[in-house]
C-alpha cells in the first residue's frame, strides 16, 4: 500500500517538474522575444534622419523660389528679423528690438553674436542687402518691403527702416529670411551657383538632382538645437505631387504638406496621421450697407442666421474648408471663438425681422413705413467663371428662400464682376481675399471698406490697435471689435481653405502647423 502511495507521489512530482520546466521555458522564450522587440524598437527610435517630400522644385534660395513648400522648409535654414508663432504672435529672432520712432520709421537692433553658418557674425549690412534684393521685385517676399523707402545702417548692430507711408502692424512684414551680404560679393545674386547659407537650425550640406540634404547647424544660437533628435533632413524632390503620394504610401517619405482637398483618393484613409489647419483664403458675403434694404441691421443679421455654413462646407466643399466667422479666425491669438449665438438658426432669422416690424405676407417679408411698403427682394452677384462660388450662391439662395426671402442670382463676366466690386455697385456679392499675417482688419471694417459700412466707435478702435503693444489690452480691443461686428453684421463670413500636414505613423513629436510654418517644435521630432 505504502509502495503505491510513494509511486503516486513520484508521478505527481515528475508531472510538476515537467510543468514547471515547460512554464519556465515558455516565459524565458517570451522574455527573450520581448527583449529582442524592445531592442529593435530602441534601434528604430535612434534613427536620426527624416524624409520630406516636395514637387516642382526650382531653387532652395528663399529670396528667389516660388515654391511654397520650399519657403516652408527654408525657415529651418534661414531666419527673419522677427518670427511669427503658431498662434500668429510676433517674437524676436535675429532682431533683439524693434522700436517705432515715428509713423514711418523703425529702429531695429540685431545681435552680432548670432552667427552665419560659415561662422561670420550677423551685421546690419546683411539686413540692408536682403531688403535691396527684395525691392527688386523678384521674390514672393517683395510684398513685405514694398512700402520701405530705404534702410539706413546706423552701426553694425542697428538699422533704421524708413517707410514711404504708414503700415499698420508693420513688424509682421519683417518676417522675411535674411541672407548674408559678404557671401554674394562679386556674384550675380540671381545666377549664383553657391549653396546659400543661413543662421538657422539646419544648414544645406548637399544639393542633388533629386535630393537635398540638410544637417544640424552646430553654430546655431538657439539652444533648442542641442535637444534636436534629427541630425539629417533629406528633402526628396519629385516632378509632380502624385509621385509624393506614391512614395509616402511605400514608406519612403515621413511627412509632406498639401492643400489637396481629395487627399484620401490618393493615399487612402488609414496608416497615417494628419494635422489640419486653417489657411488664409477667406470667402465672405459682402452686404452693401447703403442699400435701401440692407441698410437695416436686422436684414443683415437675418441673412447670417439663415445660412447653414456647416451644410454649405459639407455640400460644396466636401468638408475640406473650415467654417469662418471672422476674418482673423485662422488661428490668430486675438480671435476668441465666441460666436455661437450667431450660428445657423432659421427661427432666429425670422425673429430678428419680426422684432423690427417686418411681417411675412403674400409670400414676402415686408414692412410698412410712412405709408410706404418695403419688401425684401435681394440680388446676389457672382463671377460666372467661378464654378464653386456659383454653387455657393445657389446654396445661399436656397437657404434664404426657406424663410421666404426672394433672391436673384446675377452671374456676370469676370470683367464686369471686378468693375462692380470696385464701384461697390451691388446689393450682395460673393467675394474673398487672402488674409495677411497681420491682425489688421481695416480693409474689412474701416474707412473705405467694400460694404460702405461706417461705425465711428469701430473706426476709433481700429486706429487705437495700430499702436497698442500690451497683449491683454490688445485682446480687449479686438473682443470689442468682434462684438461690434456681430452687432452690425456688415458682411457674412463664410469659410476659409484647409491645409494638411500628412505624417507617417513612424514620425513622433509635437506637430502644430499653421499657414506660416509647418515645423514648429521640430527639435521634439523623431523617427521610429
Amino acid at each position: 500500500m505504502k509502495s503505491n502511495i510513494f509511486k503516486y507521489i513520484f508521478i505527481v512530482f515528475v508531472i510538476a517538474i515537467t510543468i514547471y520546466a515547460i512554464y519556465a521555458l515558455y516565459f524565458k522564450d517570451k522574455e527573450s522575444k520581448q527583449e529582442n522587440e524592445e531592442s529593435k524598437r530602441i534601434e528604430i527610435i535612434e534613427k536620426t534622419d527624416i524624409r520630406l517630400g516636395i514637387s516642382n522644385y526650382d531653387t532652395i534660395n528663399p529670396l528667389i523660389t516660388n515654391n511654397k513648400e520650399i519657403l516652408n522648409i527654408d525657415k529651418l535654414i534661414f531666419e527673419p528679423l522677427i518670427n511669427i508663432t503658431k498662434d500668429y504672435k510676433l517674437e524676436m529672432c535675429l532682431a533683439t528690438e524693434c522700436s517705432k520712432i515715428s509713423e514711418t520709421a523703425y529702429v531695429v537692433k540685431i545681435d552680432n553674436n548670432k552667427k552665419w553658418q560659415d561662422g561670420a557674425s550677423l551685421v546690419s549690412k546683411d539686413i540692408a542687402f536682403t531688403v535691396e534684393r527684395l525691392k527688386e521685385g523678384r521674390s514672393i517676399y517683395s510684398y513685405n518691403v514694398e512700402k520701405i523707402q530705404n534702410v539706413e545702417i546706423l552701426d553694425d548692430s542697428t538699422v533704421r527702416i524708413n517707410l514711404n507711408t504708414p503700415v499698420p502692424f508693420f513688424e509682421y512684414n519683417l518676417a522675411f529670411p535674411i541672407l548674408q551680404n559678404n557671401y554674394y560679393i562679386g556674384e550675380n545674386f540671381y545666377e549664383s551657383t553657391k549653396i546659400p547659407i543661413g543662421t538657422g537650425m539646419y544648414k544645406i550640406s548637399k544639393i542633388e538632382s533629386n535630393n537635398i540634404v540638410l544637417e544640424k547647424n552646430e553654430k546655431w544660437w538657439n539652444k533648442e538645437n542641442e535637444n534636436a533628435k534629427i541630425e539629417t533632413i533629406n528633402i526628396k524632390i519629385f516632378s509632380e505631387v502624385g509621385e509624393i503620394y506614391n512614395s509616402f504610401k511605400l514608406g519612403n517619405i515621413d511627412i509632406f504638406t498639401t492643400s489637396n482637398t481629395s487627399l484620401e483618393n490618393y493615399i487612402g484613409t488609414i496608416g497615417y496621421g494628419k494635422c489640419e489647419y486653417g489657411g488664409r483664403n477667406f470667402d465672405y458675403l459682402a452686404l452693401n450697407c447703403e442699400d435701401k434694404i440692407l441698410k437695416n441691421v436686422e436684414v443683415r443679421k437675418m441673412i447670417n442666421y439663415a445660412i447653414d455654413k456647416a451644410s454649405l462646407v459639407a455640400t460644396i466643399y466636401n468638408n475640406n474648408n473650415y467654417i469662418s466667422n471672422f476674418p482673423i479666425d485662422y488661428g490668430n491669438y486675438l480671435y476668441k471663438e465666441n460666436n455661437q449665438s450667431l450660428s445657423y438658426n432659421q427661427e432666429q432669422a425670422k425673429k430678428v425681422l419680426e422684432e423690427k416690424g417686418w411681417s411675412y405676407k403674400n409670400n414676402r417679408w415686408q414692412k410698412q413705413e410712412n405709408y410706404n411698403t418695403t419688401r425684401i427682394n435681394l440680388t446676389l452677384t457672382v463671377n460666372k467663371e467661378d464654378e464653386k462660388r456659383i454653387a455657393v450662391a445657389e446654396f445661399i439662395k436656397q437657404e434664404l428662400e426657406k424663410i421666404g426671402v426672394k433672391i436673384t442670382i446675377s452671374k456676370v463676366s469676370a470683367n464686369n464682376y471686378n468693375a462692380i466690386l470696385q464701384n461697390k455697385n451691388y446689393q450682395m456679392i460673393l467675394t474673398g481675399v487672402y488674409n495677411s499675417y497681420t491682425p489688421d482688419i481695416t480693409t474689412f471694417l474701416g474707412s473705405g471698406n467694400l460694404q460702405n459700412y461706417n461705425n465711428e466707435e469701430l473706426n476709433t478702435i481700429l486706429e487705437e490697435v495700430k499702436t497698442i503693444k500690451e497683449e491683454n489690452l490688445l485682446k480687449e480691443k479686438y473682443n470689442k471689435i468682434i462684438e461690434l461686428y456681430n452687432n452690425d453684421m456688415p458682411f457674412v463670413s463664410l469659410y476659409r481653405n484647409k491645409n494638411t500636414v500628412v505624417r507617417s505613423q513612424n514620425l513622433a513629436g509635437e506637430i502644430t502647423p499653421n499657414n506660416y510654418f509647418s515645423y514648429y517644435n521640430f527639435y521634439t521630432w523623431s523617427r521610429m
